[in-house]
């Protein structure tokens, strides 16, 4: 950086970062230079800034793909075994609000799992589409929420004759999957269209072509089959978030031929940049030849240090790893060592005085997110922090920190209940405290971040439980959108 005096700014935090030699358990799912550098794209990272263009001659056109973009996109093609595939520059989020607007006309109803990300309820007020939620279950120890039964799905499809499709999202952020196989099937019952939202999960596929099933069941880490192998009709990937290409990059995979491609095309150009980042689609492209060329022994060697590291891990006093069973991603480690006294913020400062990273804190549980770049050392310097804590908590007088009082975030969520009835969204809005909403029909949606869930919607009450949870997660220093500096929420003004 320049010597000449100024404030500390974005590229200032990321070298200073970098310099630490962090160990990355969040996204994106390169964790750096190294994997690059292992593979032979050391010429890419060192012409970075000289690969920065634009739609010159010989480039192509994201949105007229003909030669080399269209290339890339035939090898996701090959790669997920799809009818087509799509890159995407503007992240995950921008690819179902075209696969919703496709799939469903303007002003008409989608069903909707209650757990999608915002982007799904940004598309509900960009196509004036009427949402019909179902509800996932919740993981009573834990509190997070869990799969959608293909049972809740089937039972909405006969309610709602008029919904013209259903999204999911499967992993959610903590690695649950649904039945996509028997949900699927039930809304191809129903003439639907199935939308699957595994932007967590794009390396699923990779998991199931490349590892030897008869293993995986043998040592209990045998990861769901991917929604394209399940027959969802389109799936969206963040192909940033666990596999090789950089952050805000995905691909949009069209499994069946019940999707308009003309349609399809259309909203796409609505919603991505007119200035698509050739440096995204150039990491697309290296990491579909890395997976072309060497995916197989990079997804064993991600799935022998996972196996190895669960072993580990459970030989560890006072942490307990969340497990769902079968419909567990397991590249997903979510830990909670509350039965050492620690809640998942104070373990996640922990981890990161010991320069590791971690994705996602959700009460007591800290989500590290793994990834194609991550090498045995991280797994093995995590391991060696766990254990060090589990020796200072788990001894002498503080063994009692097992019974240690917490903010029970599980009870809190667990709570929270259904709303059997939307009232119309408010036009008339005011600002009100925290405090004094409970009753009041929010006006913004509150989305605790990440994961980026929304807690409360517009038109849905404000509960008591909902409230407390929410002021629960501030006090615990948690992210929480829709609330401002004032701690203050916007509600409808009936007056």
């Amino acid at each position: 950086m320049s010597s000449m005096h100024r404030e500390k700014g974005i590229a200032d935090f990321l070298l200073q970062h970098r310099e630490g030699e962090p160990v990355s358990f969040h996204m994106p799912g390169h964790k750096g230079a190294e994997l690059y550098k292992r593979f032979g794209y050391e010429t890419f990272l060192s012409n970075f800034m000289d690969c920065d263009i634009t739609e010159i001659h010989g480039a192509d056109n994201l949105f007229q793909a003909e030669s080399i973009i269209k290339y890339t996109m035939n090898r996701y093609k090959e790669l997920y075994e799809v009818r087509k595939s799509y890159l995407l520059v503007n992240g995950t989020s921008c690819g179902l609000i075209a696969a919703i607007m496709t799939a469903v006309k303007p002003g008409g109803r989608l069903i909707m799992a209650r757990n999608c990300h915002k982007s799904v309820f940004n598309a509900l007020t960009l196509g004036n589409i009427s949402p019909v939620y179902a509800y996932p279950e919740v993981i009573k120890d834990s509190g997070i929420s869990g799969e959608i039964l293909p049972k809740e799905i089937e039972r909405l499809l006969t309610e709602n004759p008029d919904a013209e499709a259903v999204i999911i999202p499967s992993p959610n952020y903590y690695g649950i999957c649904s039945d996509i196989k028997s949900i699927a099937e039930l809304v191809h019952q129903k003439g639907k269209i199935l939308i699957v939202d595994q932007a967590h999960g794009a390396h699923l596929k990779f998991f199931s072509r490349f590892t030897d099933s008869k293993d995986n069941r043998e040592d209990g880490h045998l990861l769901p089959q991917s929604a394209e192998e399940c027959g969802a009709d389109i799936v969206v990937n963040s192909i940033h978030k666990t596999l090789a290409s950089f952050t805000q990059s995905a691909v949009l995979n069209v499994n069946t031929d019940k999707i308009d491609l003309g349609e399809l095309e259309d909203k796409l150009q609505m919603m991505e940049s007119t200035s698509p980042s050739y440096l995204l689609m150039a990491s697309l492209d290296i990491n579909a030849d890395l997976l072309g060329r060497s995916g197989k022994s990079l997804i064993q060697e991600w799935k022998y240090n996972l196996t190895e590291f669960y072993k580990a891990a459970g030989k560890i006093e006072g942490l307990k790893v969340i497990n769902t069973g079968s419909n567990m991603d397991w590249t997903k480690i979510n830990l909670d060592m509350s039965f050492c006294g620690l809640s998942g913020h104070e373990l996640e400062k922990y981890l990161m005085r010991e320069n590791i990273f971690v994705e996602l804190v959700t009460g007591n549980i800290v989500m590290c997110m793994t990834g194609i770049g991550n090498v045995t050392k991280d797994y093995e310097r995590l391991l060696q922090v766990l254990r060090k804590i589990s020796e200072t908590n788990m001894s002498g007088q503080q063994k009692e920190a097992e019974n240690h009082a917490r903010v029970d975030f599980a009870k809190l969520s667990k709570d929270i209940p259904r709303q059997e009835k939307l009232h119309e969204i408010p036009k008339k809005k005011k600002h009100v405290a925290l405090e004094q909403a409970q009753g009041l029909v929010c006006a913004l949606s509150i989305i605790p971040y990440p994961p980026g869930i929304p807690l409360i919607c517009p038109g849905e009450l404000i509960s008591r439980e909902a409230m407390e949870y929410v002021k629960a997660l501030r006090d615990a220093g948690e992210k929480v959108m829709g609330i401002d500096e004032n701690n203050q929420v916007l509600v409808g003004d009936q007056e």
